[in-house]
């Protein structure tokens, strides 16, 4: 038999790719495209204003340091107010900073005893003739005012400085980005290229196609009443295997359905035996667990008594309750119940370190219990007493603190 030839026509796919490209970028998209600019402005601007201010106090520095050493003059010298005048006057007229880069310095300069030696601005008040040289105008006092304006040459330069970073910044990020639009131009012209010469080979096997179907069309009436009549067999040949398969369950359910009820009698009489047993072993643990209870019961028992009476009989100043006797014999470990005693003793005798507990924090209001700490997760929670200094309420350890807390917060005011 020839096979079947397929000649459903291929579905060419839906050109997405270019119907994205033509779709131009929304608003929001095209503001982040930008964000990098954003970015470099923004620096460059803060950049800018940080220099000029960090410049400005560099100035300051320089000519305070500078002002101060023309004011350290000697009066063999001369007059003091002169020679101070006359010095700051070079600096002033010198300095390449003022000259140049157009720094503002605007220096004050007072004698020892408030007198007005130089004043910036636009005046200078007169200075009274004096006969002595002015040594007593000396350490003069000072204050220098520098500012740098921003249309000066030396902030003219940090601007220049700072956009020619940016502007190349800025030309390195653009390449950048073209380069990668030309990467993934080269791509896309490549799957272009590829789509294409699928198109070719499509067309090519579409054409073979044509022509196989063209050789095969004379014999397909041949083939088709050959495949119905095959089609039509099968049809009966499952109709009958059908009626042998029913045949056959039938005779095994008539064959086995007397030993099921047998086995299924056998394994209820099984069951029956097993939980029977089960329960005289159940009962015969419950009655030695009772047993046991009553044993343990009794000797618990006594063991508070004999507590109770010892603790306070040795210890004179504690009130200890009950529920603490029962916290001490829960410890289970007798070094624990020793340290245990041990804090009860310290809290009797030695009243200083026993000052010195942390108060029980998230309680009632109307509570003031305190917390001592014992072989290092044992607690002893006591109150003070009713007739004695201290009151015991609560000993137990880590395990039990959440327990103990709970029993604390439910006691009754006046406690």
């Amino acid at each position: 038999m020839i096979p079947a030839v397929d000649t459903a026509m291929p579905t060419p796919e839906p050109e997405t790719r270019g119907d994205s490209r033509e779709e131009r970028p929304g608003p929001l998209e095209r503001l982040a495209s930008f964000r990098f600019t954003y970015l470099a402005i923004f620096v460059f601007l803060l950049a800018y204003v940080s220099s000029v201010e960090a410049f400005e106090a560099l100035m300051a520095s320089h000519f305070d340091t500078a002002v101060e050493a023309a004011t350290n003059v000697k009066p063999d010298d001369g007059p003091v107010a002169d020679q101070i005048r006359e010095r700051i006057d070079e600096l002033l007229t010198h300095s390449p900073w003022i000259r140049i880069g157009r720094v503002r310095v605007r220096p004050i300069v007072l004698g020892a005893d408030g007198t007005t030696l130089l004043l910036a601005g636009d005046y200078a008040p007169p200075i009274a003739p004096s006969s002595s040289n002015g040594a007593e105008l000396l350490p003069a006092i000072l204050d220098v005012e520098v500012s740098v304006p921003h249309n000066a040459l030396a902030a003219n330069g940090i601007l220049v400085t700072y956009a020619a970073l940016l502007v190349t910044s800025l030309i390195a990020y653009t390449r950048r980005l073209t380069r990668l639009e030309e990467q993934a131009l080269l791509g896309v012209m490549a799957e272009r290229a590829s789509a294409a010469e699928r198109a070719r080979s499509i067309s090519l096997e579409l054409g073979q196609v044509r022509g196989r179907l063209a050789e095969v069309e004379p014999e397909k009436e041949i083939y088709v009443e050959e495949i119905e009549s095959l089609q039509d067999e099968r049809t009966r040949l499952r109709s009958r295997l059908a009626d042998v398969e029913s045949r056959e369950a039938s005779l095994r359910a008539e064959a086995t359905g007397s030993d099921a009820l047998h086995e299924e009698h056998r394994a209820l009489e099984e069951l029956f035996e097993e939980a029977t047993q089960d329960l005289d072993t159940k009962d015969d643990e419950i009655r030695r667990l009772q047993k046991q209870v009553k044993r343990t019961g009794k000797g618990t028992s006594k063991e508070s008594d004999l507590l109770a009476r010892r603790l306070r009989t040795l210890y004179k100043d504690l009130e200890v309750d009950d529920h603490a006797i029962e916290g001490i014999l829960s410890l289970g470990d007798e070094s624990h119940k020793l340290r245990a005693e041990e804090a009860l003793k310290k809290l009797c005798d030695d009243r200083e370190s026993a000052g010195v507990r942390r108060k029980v924090g998230g309680l009632p209001p109307h509570l003031h219990i305190f917390e001592m700490a014992f072989a290092g997760k044992g607690r002893v929670y006591t109150t003070k007493g009713k007739t004695r200094p201290f009151r015991v309420l609560v000993v137990g350890g880590k395990n039990s603190q959440k327990t103990d807390l709970e029993y604390l917060s439910r006691l009754p005011k006046g406690t």
